[in-house]
């Protein structure tokens, strides 16, 4: 995306595509990352199109979620690289410090990007592993923030550094004492020892200096007192001087040392470096795409297709518009009066199809395409030129010519002209600019021409190719829409904004009367065209309006009967779970009680003797008050059970209350009448089918109405009859969770037992 395609310079800036370039590069995290933003320019090779805005937009995808994706700035290190390709050269401790820097923030780099690989491939693709960690932490030791060289760096800098602390103390030791020893007429007001060209030195009246001795390095402005180095203290200024040229010795070879340490990683610093500005770059595109609310288009394959596209320099000032061209349209001529936004809407759509082509998505909608402009041409502004003899139309005629060359534009061309045909006379102006016109639709170059002129606004019917557009204008309060408005050419109003702004009624009435009748023919057609469409849009953003609020109805509808249903959901589970529970403690209660009695009747039914009769009696006595009151505390446990040799609790206990016989009651004899003795038993025996079925229904009923988790239907054995009819009513009846015949020992296939849905 930085090597330019078919696109003159000129042309980019009368597109303003540096300014919209440097809205892009300010969400980058670095000078280098904006740097590398503002030197985008349009591409011409599809494929690499294709690849760039894919890589944004998959990033800007991220960014919605994830705003915490960040890239790191590093500085600038071309100078240190080339350096280090220079076999036995040192960098200075600076340029080591910024490599330092650069290093680590490769690193912080390096990680996300492998963090983001998984989610976001392209984006992934950037990633180059950092060089050895090792190199950052040496040189984090050896250099301090501004590249000085610190003291753990060497041993040998340690000590040399250490000799020079001691050598500088014995000095200033010395010159202390010697100026605290001198007279005070001798020595400078506030004296103290100072530093003059490298030496240290003790300011003394001039007139002192004889007496004193030594080197005088620098005297006062007055010439009042001299810094002078006394001689008993130059040979421990040598050895200070000899330290520090020592220690600067042991300096150069850590510059050195840390120089040759990197100088085997260059290309892997390169590298890493490279990645660091790449992901800026990306990242500042992501976040542009993201704040524009831009959309990646189609490039390449189709006619240009603009939906809601904004001027990318107006923010959110800019009224969208849509522009689709169909596969044999060429030329867009938009025409309307001045301040319409005309100039704005061409350099629009120039500066999209750039931005584009430059690998950044443009603030655009959904479902946009694109194609690949190889060469973009724009006659916009006027171009008058004193200084080469050029007057306004003359200007705009030579920039045609240069369009209109055998290698100018063509198919792949964008063309943008502002005010074709104006600057001269209107008849030969709308001559030149249909010519012009209808060479650049036969050559398939891809056109957007602004005009006023009338005669330009039927060429739209006379040629296939060429359509007619308009910028929305209000005719009431002659202000602009900016809406685009294909298909339809606008009026210049130039009478009425005359009219609007003072112009004598007389002298419009002239006016008026001077226009050619078929253009004012057409002007009225153009009025009612305009009053029509205001009327539809006026319809269009009623019915809208309508639209949205049975939309929100029926959401507010939908929410309603969604919470109406949960709650009702959460009702039945509750009354579910609730029913569940007492069927489990009533069951629970009557197998409890059932043990008692039957183990009572076990042992009644074995007595032998008096004694033994008494204690099962009262066993059972027992049982049968136990029974009752779980009864009366639940109605399933007052359900009755009884089979063969089995007698209800209430003929138990009228049973007790008649007889003092230590034998307890027998059941009765079975009768062809059906029997109903328990709740949990109807016998079927003896019974014609047609009798049967009613009987067995109700039985069911019976048992769901008392909660009883199972029913015993005996029906024998004999021709079958009733056992068919047995299954097949329990079979429809889905009350019934299953039902089978009986054990051996309970009856066998004479008796089925049914379980029912808890």
């Amino acid at each position: 995306m930085t090597v330019g395609g078919g696109v003159a310079p000129s042309v980019l800036e009368t597109l303003e595509l540096p300014a919209a370039l440097e809205r892009v590069a300010a969400h980058a995290a670095g000078p280098l990352g904006a740097a590398r933003v503002t030197r985008r320019f349009p591409a011409t090779d599809p494929d690499a199109i294709r690849a760039a805005l894919a890589q944004v937009a998959e990033l800007a995808a991220l960014l919605l979620t994830d705003d915490a994706i960040r890239a790191e700035p590093v500085p600038d290190i071309s100078a240190a690289l080339d350096l280090l390709g220079v076999p036995g050269s040192a960098l200075e401790g600076a340029a080591l410090a910024q490599l330092g820097r650069a290093l680590a923030a490769a690193r912080v780099v390096a990680g996300d990007l492998a963090r983001l690989a998984a989610d976001a491939p392209r984006t992934g693709a950037l990633r180059a592993d950092p060089p050895p960690k090792q190199l950052e932490q040496r040189l984090a030791v050896s250099l301090d923030a501004d590249g000085q060289v610190q003291d753990g760096a060497s041993r040998a800098l340690a000590r040399a550094r250490r000799a020079v602390r001691e050598a500088r103390a014995r000095l200033v030791k010395q010159l202390d004492a010697m100026l605290a020893a001198l007279d005070p007429t001798e020595r400078a007001p506030d004296a103290a020892v100072t530093l003059r060209e490298g030496r240290y030195v003790i300011p003394v009246r001039s007139s002192a200096r004889a007496r004193i001795g030594g080197i005088v390095h620098d005297e006062s402005a007055t010439r009042a007192t001299v810094f002078l180095e006394p001689p008993e203290v130059i040979e421990l200024g040598n050895a200070l001087r000899a330290a520090e040229v020592e220690e600067q010795r042991e300096v150069l070879q850590v510059l050195r040392d840390l120089t040759d340490l990197l100088r085997p990683h260059r290309d892997a610093i390169a590298a890493a470096w490279e990645m660091c500005i790449a992901f800026d770059d990306l990242c500042a595109r992501a976040r542009y795409a993201v704040e524009v609310n831009g959309f990646a288009p189609a490039i390449g394959t189709g006619p240009l297709a603009i939906r809601n596209g904004r001027h990318p320099l107006l923010g959110g000032e800019a009224v969208p518009f849509d522009l689709v061209l169909a596969p044999d349209e060429y030329t867009v001529l938009v025409s309307g009066p001045n301040t319409g936004g005309k100039t704005v809407l061409i350099k629009a759509v120039g500066l999209l199809a750039v931005m584009a082509q430059s690998g950044i998505i443009p603030p655009i909608g959904p479902q946009s395409t694109l194609p690949v402009f190889t060469g973009v041409f724009a006659d916009i502004g006027d171009r008058q030129s004193i200084a080469a003899s050029l007057s306004t139309f003359s200007a705009h005629v030579a920039v045609l010519r240069d369009i209109l060359e055998v290698d100018g534009a063509g198919a792949g061309s964008l063309v943008l002209l502002d005010e074709i045909g104006s600057g001269t006379d209107p008849a030969e102006g709308g001559a030149l600019a249909t010519a012009v016109l209808q060479t650049l639709t036969r050559r398939r170059a891809v056109t957007l021409a602004t005009t006023h002129l009338g005669a330009l606004k039927q060429l739209a019917a006379e040629t296939v190719g060429i359509v007619n557009a308009s910028l929305q204008f209000d005719a009431d309060t002659l202000t602009p829409t900016y809406r685009l408005l294909k298909g339809v050419p606008g009026r210049s109003y130039g009478l009425a904004i005359a009219r609007r702004l003072g112009i004598a009624p007389e002298v419009l009435q002239i006016a008026e009367r001077a226009v050619p009748g078929a253009e004012r023919a057409l002007d009225a057609l153009l009025a009612s065209v305009e009053a029509r469409a205001r009327e539809l849009d006026a319809k269009e953003q009623e019915l809208a309006a309508r639209d949205a609020g049975v939309r929100g109805d029926a959401e507010r509808l939908d929410t309603r009967g969604a919470e109406l249903a949960a709650r009702e959901r959460d009702v039945q589970a509750r009354a579910q779970t609730l029913e569940r529970e007492a069927r489990e403690q009533a069951r629970a209660y009557l197998l409890e009680a059932r043990k008692k009695v039957e183990a009572a009747l076990g042992r009644a039914r074995a007595a032998v003797d008096e004694a033994t009769a008494r204690e099962a009696r009262r066993l059972v006595e027992k049982a049968i008050e136990d029974t009752d009151e779980g009864a009366g505390s639940d109605e399933a446990a007052g359900s009755k059970e009884q089979g063969a040799g089995w007698m209800s609790l209430e003929e138990l206990k009228r049973a007790r209350k008649g007889s003092t016989s230590p034998n307890l009651p027998q059941p009765p004899p079975t009768s062809t009448v059906p029997s109903l003795t328990a709740a949990t038993e109807i016998s079927l025996i003896g019974l014609r089918v047609a009798e049967a079925e009613p009987l067995l229904v109700k039985a069911l009923d019976d048992a769901i109405l008392g909660d009883l988790p199972y029913l015993r239907v005996v029906h024998g054995k004999g021709t079958g009859a009733l056992r068919q009819l047995v299954h097949a009513v329990l079979s429809a009846d889905p009350r019934v969770k299953r039902f089978g015949f009986a054990p051996a020992n309970q009856g066998g296939s004479g008796v089925t037992l049914v379980e029912f849905r808890a």
